[in-house]
C-alpha cells in the first residue's frame, strides 16, 4: 500500500511536504504574477489548481539559467526536492529547491545568500527533455481545481488537460467537471420565498375547511 496520498497537505499551493516521498519532475504550464509576499505562481501540469510559488532563491535559480522573461518557461521541466536545511524565523522548517532543469546545456554553479553576509554554492543539473506522455499527473489535485472553478472557462481548460489523464481518471475527473458546470449553472434561490410545493402556513390546507 502506497502511503504518498494519505500525508500529501491540502493546501491551495505545492509545499515541501508534497516532495516527503522524493524529488518530483514537473512541466510549467503557465507563470502568472502572485501577491506581494509571494510574486510569482508557477503553474505546474502534475499539480492543477496547486501552483509552486518560489523562493527568492529559486527565482535567481530560475532567472540565472533561464532568463528573466517567465513566458518562455512554459512547457520546460525541472525536478523539484525538499529542502530539510532551509530556514524560516531562525528555524529549519524545510523548503523547495531546484535539483535540475532543462533547456540548459551544462552545469550550473552559482552562489546564493542563504543568511545575511553568508553565500553556499547551489549546484542545478541539465534535465533532458522529456515526452509529454511521460507527464503524471496528481488526480487529487485535479479535482480540487475542478471543486474550487468559479468559471466555466477554467472548468473548459481542466476539460482539455485531462486528456493526459489514464483513461479511469479522465472519465472519473470529466464526470466532476460536467457535475461541476451544472452547478455553475443552477439558478441560486431567491430570498424569501418558499421552495416550490411548500404550502403557505396563511391558507388552508387540501384537509382543512376553508371559512
Amino acid at each position: 500500500m502506497d502511503l504518498t496520498e494519505s500525508i500529501a497537505p491540502k493546501s491551495d499551493q505545492l509545499n515541501a511536504e508534497d516532495l516527503l516521498s522524493g524529488p518530483r519532475t514537473v512541466q510549467i504550464e503557465s507563470v502568472t504574477k502572485g501577491s506581494a509576499e509571494q510574486p510569482v505562481n508557477i503553474h505546474l501540469v502534475e499539480f492543477p489548481g496547486r501552483p509552486f510559488r518560489p523562493s527568492k532563491t529559486v527565482r535567481r535559480i530560475l532567472v540565472s539559467a533561464w532568463g528573466p522573461d517567465a513566458s518562455t518557461y512554459v512547457g520546460r521541466r525541472m525536478s523539484l526536492y525538499r529542502d530539510a536545511s532551509v530556514r524560516f524565523g531562525g528555524q529549519e522548517v524545510g523548503g523547495i529547491r531546484v535539483s535540475h532543469l532543462s533547456h540548459i546545456d551544462k552545469r550550473l554553479t552559482l552562489a546564493l545568500t542563504v543568511t545575511r553576509g553568508r553565500r553556499t554554492p547551489h549546484v542545478v543539473e541539465p534535465l533532458p527533455d522529456a515526452p509529454r506522455s511521460d507527464v503524471t499527473v496528481d488526480v487529487d489535485s485535479f479535482i480540487a481545481a475542478i471543486d474550487a472553478a468559479k468559471t466555466k472557462d477554467v472548468l473548459t481548460d481542466l476539460w482539455h488537460q485531462s486528456s493526459s489523464l489514464p483513461e479511469a481518471d479522465k472519465k472519473r475527473t470529466r464526470a466532476r467537471i460536467t457535475a461541476r458546470v451544472a452547478d455553475l449553472e443552477a439558478p441560486e434561490p431567491e430570498l424569501g420565498l418558499e421552495p416550490a410545493g411548500t404550502p403557505d402556513p396563511e391558507l388552508p390546507t387540501e384537509t382543512e375547511d376553508a371559512p
